[in-house]
């Protein structure tokens, strides 16, 4: 028996167990709707389900857009690590005395003669690795620091890190009166001093990156103005020697400073790349990193403690190498978009960055070596006004 609607009630207005039969009952053509099929027609009910083939095509989409991340993100560390490389052979063929490719190598492997051997192993390979390694500790504490406090300005020579292995180095040269081994520490030991403070002056129920920036550049400038203290104070030489070793230098570096910077990498670096793995859920937020599960300040402050180290052994062993770490991860992050904080893109890019700015340091002027600071610095201070620049015209900057 059909069923007629009331009069004056629209045909459109049936109940809701009528328009449910429907949805959930036979069709027009006798046959009875699967699952997969059910549209939802009154309020409260559960949408229909995918089918199995919808969810095949978006799993596969995912994938492939995932396979195409990573093979893009292999083909810039390639194209980066070749770069590294080609600064390497660049530093190690050219100079005052030129040494082709195939004498670096058989030198390198053993052979050459002595003249060679004191050129290339003795001269130009410690810089070239040093160099090396200064740039990759600067640009991985810098992408630790910028990625975990999600702020552009938060590198080691912007939040007080390098200042404070500055005035601790000066203090202990022209105090002390330390040198060598004894000197890297204590810089080392100054940069872990720093960032503890900047970090404990900083918590208030956690770590703001905001406030993290503002507390650094606080503590920054006041161990600035002791170790310009310290300089007005002292003999004009040693203040020339402080003043040069201030602006970050490699000039006279040897493999006795190489050493202690690589056994203090191959412990710290590692230990970064395995901290960091929490980093993507801790740049969601504190609470959301913490829904996931994610251990919030035990992961911040290891992930943070090894940035720091890492940035105080670059220090230590070069001077405080101005923007390397500032700039690095920028570049890094534009290469590899969607990526994250590109840690290891970061590292290449800042020892690309330490390698040729070395080399052009070593031959921009004829007969003059000057420090690789002062080229950093002529790439990174232009980066810093416009980063300064674009936050004022977006309303940031107030």
């Amino acid at each position: 028996m059909n069923r007629t609607t009331p009069p004056g009630q629209p045909a459109d207005k049936l109940s809701a167990p009528t328009a449910t039969t429907r949805a959930a009952g036979t069709t027009g053509a006798g046959t009875r709707d699967t699952p997969d099929s059910i549209a939802t027609v009154g309020v409260g009910h559960p949408p229909g389900r995918l089918s199995s083939a919808a969810l095949d095509d978006a799993v596969a989409r995912v994938g492939r857009v995932r396979r195409r991340g990573q093979a893009r993100g292999a083909l810039v560390s390639g194209v980066l690590l070749a770069v590294v490389v080609a600064a390497l052979v660049l530093s190690l063929t050219t100079g005052d005395f030129v040494v082709p490719l195939a004498d670096v190598l058989a030198t390198l492997a053993g052979g050459g003669d002595t003249g060679t051997q004191f050129v290339v192993l003795d001269l130009r390979l410690p810089r070239a690795l040093l160099a090396l390694l200064v740039g990759g500790c600067f640009g991985l504490s810098g992408a630790v620091f910028q990625g975990l406090l999600r702020n552009p300005l938060a590198s080691p020579d912007v939040i007080g890190v390098s200042a404070g292995a500055s005035a601790a180095a000066v203090l202990a040269s022209m105090v002390l009166g330390l040198s060598g081994i004894a000197l890297s520490a204590v810089a080392l030991a100054g940069a872990l001093l720093a960032g503890a403070a900047v970090y404990l002056l900083a918590w208030r129920k956690g770590v703001n990156g905001y406030r993290l920036v503002l507390v650094g550049i606080g503590i920054g400038t006041g161990l600035s103005s002791v170790v310009s203290y310290v300089m007005t104070r002292s003999d004009v030489t040693e203040a020339q020697n402080a003043f040069l070793w201030l602006t970050g230098s490699l000039n006279g570096r040897s493999w006795t400073h190489f050493w202690p910077l690589f056994g203090g990498t191959a412990v710290l670096l590692p230990l970064a790349l395995v901290a960091s793995r929490a980093l993507p859920a801790l740049q969601l937020g504190d609470d959301t990193a913490g829904g996931l599960g994610a251990r919030v300040e035990h992961s911040r402050l290891a992930m943070l403690a090894c940035a720091t180290g890492l940035a105080g052994l670059a220090t230590a062993a070069a001077g405080p190498v101005g923007f390397v770490a500032f700039v690095s991860p920028p570049i890094a992050r534009r290469l590899l978009p969607g990526h994250g904080a590109a840690l290891v893109p970061s590292t290449l890019v800042g020892a690309a960055l330490v390698l040729l700015a070395d080399y052009a340091a070593q031959h921009l002027i004829p007969g003059t070596q000057l420090p690789v600071g002062i080229v950093t610095s002529l790439v990174g201070a232009p980066y810093l006004l416009w980063l300064l620049a674009r936050a004022n015209r977006v309303g940031q900057g107030d």
